[in-house]
């Protein structure tokens, strides 16, 4: 439960009270997992509205001199309505009512280890 007001304001990903409304993502009904209203993250962005169009995020801002860096993290993800739903794997693991392990998954790629840091 958010104790933000400003998070407590912005209006629910819900559809039929079950599912975001990303057009392909799986239901979330009977999986267990609670859909969680967008939130408003440490740069004044909302995620998970669908909308995209927070004044000050990057994506209204963008110029040659913009890091593709400062959109990187777990503060730019919805946990329930995000693209990535749209995936066979994600449909497939809510469908089955599997979780991803986070240990194993936060940072796949096919050819690269993408979790060592560039230090």
């Amino acid at each position: 439960m958010s104790t933000n007001k400003k998070n407590d304001q912005l209006k629910s990903p819900m559809i039929d009270g079950t599912m975001p409304h990303q057009i392909s993502s799986p239901s979330f009904k009977g999986s267990g997992m609670e859909i969680e209203p967008p939130f408003v993250n440490k740069h004044g962005v909302v995620i998970g509205d669908s909308f995209y169009d927070s004044p000050n995020s990057p994506l209204n801002n963008w110029s040659k001199e913009t890091d593709p860096a400062i959109m990187a993290g777990d503060e730019w993800v919805h946990p329930t309505n995000d693209i990535g739903w749209n995936t066979a794997e994600n449909i497939e693991l809510v469908e089955e009512n599997k979780m991803p392990d986070s240990n194993k998954t936060t940072f796949m790629h096919p050819t690269l280890d993408v979790s060592k840091g560039t230090d």
